[in-house]
């Protein structure tokens, strides 16, 4: 059976990773140094690497039974890998999609031909994701002419830290600081939302006689991160909001989908092991995704995890573990 531990992830990392491949290619997402095949490949296997060790991993021992894993040894650093590995797997993916293969502004349509703006209208972005490789933003320099005189000076390519923003959604239509505001906002009516509708849910299993399904206890990882100085904690939220966003939703969402990637985010939080915690972050994740598909942009989604994850582990779960002791165990897990 161990060797499904290996079996198992792998399979799946490297079948989402193609998926994800032949998905931009469709999409009209493939970075323009895909066109050497063995930079595609590398890509896709990188990918595929991540996705097997930090998504899929949990799945290759479900059904055995596992000694629960001794958190107090893990330390500060260990708590950021998937985060570190998560922003290398992009960082590798784009320099192959990228350095030395800078995009250059598309040519403009013949003279007799009505012009047309080269940037497809915002409208249309939500359906395909973020801007193709070849595609300039509103403010980049104009294209170059049909048939160029030799006066002309060629337009310069598209520098690689904006193609890095627009391919990962970090360009907003208004100001950051608007966007960052809105994500604060909506967060908390999310937290709320997904806070009431797990207690529904906690409510009916307890209805039907299924409180078993409610587990009375969080998760061990929980509570020792709960534990840590407050400035491990914020740090742990902010680069939860910031590096889970860009790699799920900015990374992942517009080449495969929604429901694909937040597939992808609740399996990669599988190894708390509690089922009924997937519930939350499943909604939560959807949330996200509609916000990203809505603003185009990953700010807000960004503001919004970052808050949340904050005010679970500055707030709530310090708290619940307070009413947890003084009520002999008994608190239902939709607190943390």
């Amino acid at each position: 059976m161990h060797i499904l531990h290996l079996v198992i992830p792998i399979a799946l990392g490297l079948g989402v990773a193609v998926a994800l491949d032949l998905m931009s290619a469709a999409r009209g997402l493939l970075p323009p140094g895909f066109q050497v095949p063995w930079r595609r490949v590398l890509a896709t296997l990188v990918v595929a690497a991540l996705l097997a060790v930090g998504v899929f991993a949990p799945l290759g021992a479900l059904g055995e039974k596992t000694a629960a894993p001794d958190v107090s040894q893990i330390t500060t650093p260990q708590l950021f890998l998937l985060h570190a590995l998560m922003v290398a797997t992009m960082g590798i993916w784009f320099l192959l999609g990228f350095a030395g293969r800078q995009a250059r502004p598309a040519p403009a349509p013949p003279p007799a031909v009505e012009p047309e703006s080269v940037a497809p209208p915002a409208a249309e972005f939500g359906e395909v994701g973020w801007l193709p490789p070849s595609v300039l933003l509103p403010d980049d320099p104009p294209p170059l002419p049909l048939s160029p005189s030799p006066s002309s000076p060629p337009s310069p390519p598209v520098p690689l830290g904006r193609q890095l923003a627009a391919q990962f959604g970090f360009i907003p239509p208004t100001s950051v600081s608007r966007e960052i505001g809105l994500g604060l906002l909506l967060g908390l009516g999310a937290w709320v939302a997904v806070l009431v509708a797990l207690m529904a849910v906690a409510g009916v299993l307890w209805a039907v006689g299924g409180e078993s399904a409610v587990p009375k206890a969080p998760p061990a990882l929980v509570p020792f991160i709960a534990g840590l100085p407050v400035w491990v904690r914020f740090l742990v939220s902010l680069s939860a909001g910031v590096v889970e966003e860009s790699f799920f939703r900015g990374f992942l969402q517009p080449r495969v989908g929604i429901l694909l990637s937040t597939a992808c985010f609740v399996l990669a939080h599988l190894s708390y092991g509690q089922p009924f915690m997937l519930v939350g972050i499943a909604l939560l994740s959807l949330i996200y995704g509609f916000l990203v598909k809505w603003r185009q942009n990953l700010w807000p989604a960004m503001a919004a995890h970052a808050l949340f994850d904050g005010v679970q582990l500055l707030v709530i779960v310090p708290a619940a573990l307070r009413m947890l002791q003084g009520t002999g165990g008994k608190v239902a897990a939709f607190l943390w």
